[in-house]
C-alpha cells in the first residue's frame, strides 16, 4: 500500500488537498500533519511526501513521488482576499502537479464535493449560457468534456422539473424506518437487523408518530411538496404497521396535495402482495424495488438475502397492482463484478423496463463491513471504469430515460458518480430537492437529519436526531425540542 505524508504550515483547506490525493491514489494511506507539530514517528524514507506552504502572497506545493526528485510549483494569490478563489487556485495547483507525476487525469478534474451539478445550476440561474458554463467548468475545475456535458444536461433538466414546484415557500418530509432483514456488506446507513431489534419496532413507531404530529402542527401553514419514506427498509414493517404509519401521515399531512410520495420498498425479500396492497390504499405515487445486481453470486457475497427471481417476481407483482412509477437501484463496482456481469444485470433490468434507474458507484465508506473486513476480500476484484459507466448510460437511453440528478460520495469507485435516470414525468423530485439543497427537509426518525435551507442554498443548518433506537425512543422529547428550536429559527430567519 502506498503511504503518503501530507503536511501543511497552517490549518487550511486540508480536506480539499487530501481528497484530491485520495482521488489520484485510491486505497493509499495518507497521514496529514502540521509543521508546528513533530513529524509522525511511523514515517520513513519510503513514504511519498506532499507539502502545502501558505505565504502572504502565494501558495507552493511540493511533492516527492516514488523516490523521484522533489517537484515544487508556486502560484501567486492574495490569500485572505477571496477564500473561494484561493481554494480554487490551490486545487488547480495540486491537481496539475499530481496529474504530471502520475500521468492521470480525473474525469471530474479537481472537484471534490458531492454535488457537482450545483455549479452549473447556480450559473444557469444567473443567466449563463450552456457554452459559457462548459468553458468555465473545464478551465476552472479541469472537468472532462463528458462530465461537463453530463453536469450541464442534468442541471437544465433539474430546472425544468422544479419549475412547477414552489420549493422556496414549501418543504419536504423524510420519514426514516431504520430496520432491515440483514445488513449489506457495503451499507453505511444506521440500520438495525430486524431479527435482533423486532421488540423495538412498536416503541419506535409510537415515538415516530409523536415526532410526525409535532412537525405537522409546526408546519401546518406551509406547503408540503414531497414525502419520502426511507430507511433501512420501510417494507420490513408488517402490513398493519405500515397501514398505521400511512394513516398517521394521511391524518396529519395533506398527502393528496403533494407533488410526489415515495416509499423505498428496497429489498425484494421484504415485499409482499399484502404490503403493496396497503401502499395502494394511500396516495403513494412512487416506489423503489432495488436489486443492486442481477447476479446471484454477487447478491450472496454482499449479504442481500434474496434471489434474482424474487426481484423479477416482486417487480411484476407491483406492476400488476397498478404501480406506474417504479425505480430500481443498481451498484457498479461490487465485489467480483466485471463488465460482463454488469452487462448481464443491465440486460435483465432492461427486460423489466422500470420507470427510473439509479446507478450508484460503490463507495467504500469507513463504517461498512466491506471496509472493516476488507482483508477477507483481498482475492475479490472491485472494478469500475468509464466503459462500465457508459454501459449503464446506454441502457438507460434504450429504455427512454435521460439523466435527471447526480451526486458523488467519498471514496467512490473510480472517482465516478451516482446518476439517476428517468423517463419523462417519472423523475424523483425529492432526490433533486435534497441533492441541490433547494428546499428545507423536515426529517423524522432515528438518525434522521433535518436540513434547513437559507438564501437559496447559500446557508444550511441541520438538526440531527440520535441514531441509536433505544436512545431515540427514550429521548423523543429531546428530539422534538431540538426541532422546535430549529423550526423557530428557520421560520424567523428563513421565511
Amino acid at each position: 500500500m502506498r503511504k503518503i505524508s501530507l503536511s501543511f504550515n497552517r490549518k487550511d483547506f486540508e480536506y480539499d488537498v487530501y481528497s484530491l490525493i485520495r482521488a489520484f491514489e485510491p486505497g493509499c494511506e495518507i497521514v496529514t500533519w502540521y509543521e508546528e507539530e513533530q513529524e509522525p514517528e511511523q514515517m520513513d524514507e519510503t513514504w511519498d511526501r506532499c507539502r502545502v506552504h501558505y505565504e502572504p502572497d502565494g501558495i507552493s506545493f511540493s511533492i516527492r513521488w516514488r523516490n523521484e526528485p522533489v517537484r515544487e510549483a508556486q502560484v501567486p494569490v492574495e490569500y485572505e482576499k477571496d477564500r473561494v478563489h484561493t481554494k480554487n487556485v490551490l486545487k488547480q495547483l495540486v491537481y496539475r502537479t499530481l496529474s504530471e507525476v502520475t500521468g492521470k487525469q480525473l474525469p471530474w478534474g479537481d472537484l471534490t464535493g458531492i454535488r457537482p451539478t450545483k455549479i452549473p445550476m447556480k450559473l444557469l440561474e444567473e443567466g449563463w449560457k450552456n457554452t459559457e458554463i462548459a468553458e468555465y467548468m473545464r478551465n476552472t475545475y479541469f472537468t472532462s468534456p463528458q462530465k461537463t456535458a453530463l453536469a450541464i444536461t442534468i442541471a437544465n433538466r433539474e430546472r425544468a422539473i422544479l419549475e412547477p414546484v414552489n420549493y422556496e415557500n414549501g418543504y419536504s418530509l423524510y420519514v426514516g424506518i431504520p430496520f432491515c432483514p440483514s445488513i449489506c456488506l457495503y451499507c453505511s446507513f444506521g440500520s438495525h437487523v430486524l431479527g435482533r431489534w423486532s421488540h423495538m419496532v412498536e416503541p419506535y413507531l409510537e415515538a415516530l408518530f409523536r415526532e410526525l404530529r409535532f412537525i405537522s402542527e409546526q408546519m401546518k401553514d406551509y406547503t408540503l411538496d414531497t414525502v419520502y419514506i426511507g430507511g433501512g427498509t420501510p417494507t420490513t414493517l408488517t402490513p398493519d404497521q405500515m397501514r398505521r404509519l400511512l394513516t398517521v401521515l394521511s391524518e396529519e399531512f395533506p398527502l393528496e396535495q403533494v407533488q410526489e410520495f415515495t416509499v423505498e420498498a428496497g429489498r425484494p425479500d421484504t415485499i409482499t402482495r399484502e404490503i403493496l396492497e396497503v401502499l395502494r390504499e394511500f396516495p403513494v405515487s412512487r416506489i423503489s424495488i432495488n436489486p443492486q445486481t442481477m447476479n446471484q453470486e454477487t447478491l450472496d457475497i454482499i449479504g442481500r438475502r434474496h434471489t434474482v427471481e424474487e426481484t423479477v417476481e416482486k417487480f411484476h407483482m407491483a406492476r400488476e397492482l397498478g404501480f406506474d412509477n417504479i425505480n430500481m437501484d443498481l451498484i457498479v463496482g461490487l465485489p467480483g463484478e466485471d463488465k460482463e456481469k454488469v452487462a448481464h444485470t443491465l440486460k435483465e433490468i432492461e427486460a423489466l423496463s422500470p420507470d427510473s434507474l439509479t446507478v450508484h458507484s460503490l463507495a467504500l465508506k469507513r463504517g461498512t463491513r466491506l471496509n472493516l473486513m476488507k482483508d477477507q476480500y483481498e482475492e475479490i476484484s472491485f472494478e469500475n471504469s468509464a466503459e462500465i459507466m457508459d454501459m449503464t448510460q446506454d441502457c438507460a437511453r434504450r429504455m427512454g430515460m435521460g439523466p435527471y440528478y447526480m451526486y458523488r460520495q467519498k471514496n467512490i469507485a473510480g472517482n465516478f458518480e451516482n446518476v439517476g435516470y428517468s423517463r419523462e414525468g417519472k423523475a424523483g423530485i425529492y432526490n433533486i430537492l435534497i441533492m441541490e439543497e433547494k428546499q428545507s427537509i423536515l426529517a423524522a426518525g432515528a438518525g434522521a437529519s433535518t436540513k434547513f435551507v437559507f438564501q437559496n442554498g447559500e446557508r444550511i443548518e441541520r438538526v440531527e436526531n440520535v441514531k441509536d433506537l433505544k436512545n431515540y425512543v427514550e429521548r423523543i422529547d429531546e428530539m422534538i425540542e431540538r426541532k422546535r428550536k430549529g423550526i423557530r429559527m428557520y421560520l424567523r430567519n428563513g421565511k
